[in-house]
């Protein structure tokens, strides 16, 4: 059964419980896997649970930073203040981090060349930007990327966008990913000057951790 949801606060309620309910113990966490749904409207992208208490302020400047291009996680420093500690442990002994998603994605120059695929050929199947990279496999040790890719594709003059991840903590993960994400369905819309679509979601292994189990149970 393939799921939609109005915005993403919905799609993080489900799955919540679903998690809850239905997750299989998988290495520390409660796990569904294979997960895929859409969200209709992905400009909605806050998330009101109160025992998540999402950050907004937080998410705006880890889109910033994956903006800026800057791996390093110094860069979130400067512009949030502070970095926080899960970046400090994914960071390499010189402070880069591979997940930095607007790192992989300015890399050879991949979103300006998607959005030129988009402008010239409004039918192409070829809009997508690569994330994760076999060729770098060896610098993966202590920060892998969670997200495959990023594909994006014109419907009845909208940009659709689907996302696709190995690997989607439910409780910061996505929270986190879908607001940028959906800010740069927003970026590529506005530079083709059409509407934003839907956005498709699909995680592999989509779970909540063990200790974050606890906490909502508490």
């Amino acid at each position: 059964m393939m799921w939609i949801f109005n915005n993403a606060d919905a799609a993080f309620d489900h799955y919540k419980n679903q998690i809850l309910l239905y997750g299989i113990d998988f290495d520390n966490t409660k796990a569904l896997f294979n997960v895929g749904f859409t969200i209709e409207n992905p400009t909605d992208n806050h998330i009101s649970c109160e025992q998540r208490n999402w950050k907004h302020e937080y998410a705006e400047a880890e889109w910033q930073w994956y903006l800026s291009g800057d791996n390093n996680i110094n860069k979130l420093g400067e512009i949030y203040g502070k970095v926080p500690e899960i970046w400090k442990q994914m960071a390499d002994m010189k402070g880069n981090v591979n997940s930095n998603y607007g790192w992989q994605w300015q890399r050879n120059k991949q979103l300006a060349r998607v959005i030129d695929m988009l402008r010239n050929n409004n039918n192409t199947r070829q809009a997508a930007i690569s994330i994760y990279d076999a060729k770098e496999m060896k610098s993966y040790k202590y920060d892998t990327p969670c997200t495959y890719a990023v594909q994006f594709t014109i419907v009845d003059n909208k940009l659709n966008m689907c996302v696709t991840m190995r690997s989607n903590d439910l409780w910061y993960g996505f929270c986190n990913d879908q607001y940028c994400f959906s800010m740069l369905q927003q970026l590529v819309a506005r530079e083709l000057s059409i509407s934003v679509g839907t956005y498709f979601h699909f995680a592999h292994n989509l779970h909540l951790y063990n200790n974050i189990i606890e906490k909502i149970n508490e």
